[in-house]
């Protein structure tokens, strides 16, 4: 019997997603965003590990503690309440300029594998389409994220909040990555596989922290459901990508 069906043996989807040692513990998640507010985090969640991080706009430099905007904050704040012994890394790709390009991106998420040793990259951001005319941007990109499908790297990426009328990338591409789109559910331990137009599953896409939290967003959700995983790798970390998304998928099968 393999990892894969020692975990599944005996478990109910529910059981398993609520196991008590499903914390997050010895799990390192990359936060790619706008950067992170270490002292609001530590006040909300005391018992987290401390957060570490770097700069990557306008230029690679040392993470000090700060974010660039509200934005990082709260989606490391889902990830701590669903995965709350997860070892946060912020990867700041928008810096003090508020704007972040597609090589940023990929420098971001080949140090969050090569450097920190990441499981699981949360990208609750979006390249709009026409940032990817060029066909070597977009290669570029999707480079990136099948090197972390090869390195056994889960990336969660986040729907455009309009979809299907428009495309964000890199959940455009649909495989290797989960892609999550925004729900609506009573608990935020509950998702869905909902495939769309390669994006396949939806979470619970209210955040706690900050002026739009509240708001309905992809931004949200992805980290409900990187944080799910992140939970289930605790108890399982060799689990490989492929096997991730099929665990899901069977937890909460379409709706």
């Amino acid at each position: 019997m393999n990892a894969f069906d020692e975990l599944l043996a005996g478990f109910t989807p529910d059981r398993l997603i609520r196991d008590a040692a499903a914390t997050g513990e010895g799990i390192a998640i990359a936060v790619v965003d706008s950067g992170v507010e270490r002292a609001v985090i530590e006040a909300r969640h005391p018992e987290a590990k401390p957060i570490e991080g770097a700069i990557f706009a306008p230029a690679f430099e040392p993470y000090l503690g700060h974010q660039s905007s509200p934005h990082g904050t709260t989606v490391a704040d889902v990830l701590l309440r669903i995965a709350p012994r997860a070892k946060l890394y912020s990867a700041d790709v928008f810096g003090p300029l508020g704007n972040s390009e597609v090589e940023t991106v990929v420098a971001a998420i080949h140090h969050a594998i090569d450097v920190w040793k990441v499981k699981v990259i949360n990208l609750s951001l979006g390249v709009p389409e026409h940032k990817l005319q060029q066909l070597p941007k977009r290669n570029l990109l999707r480079r990136a994220i099948d090197e972390a499908y090869f390195r056994d790297v889960l990336v969660f990426a986040a729907a455009h909040n309009e979809h299907p009328l428009s495309k964000s990338y890199p959940a455009a591409f649909g495989t290797p990555l989960i892609s999550v789109d925004k729900g609506l559910f009573d608990d935020p331990l509950q998702f869905a596989y909902h495939l769309q137009d390669r994006i396949e599953f939806q979470a619970h896409s209210r955040g706690y922290l900050g002026p739009f939290a509240q708001e309905p967003a992809t931004s949200w959700a992805t980290p409900h459901l990187a944080g799910i995983a992140a939970r289930i790798l605790t108890l399982r970390p060799t689990l490989k990508p492929f096997e991730m998304k099929t665990l899901l998928y069977w937890m909460f099968p379409p709706r």
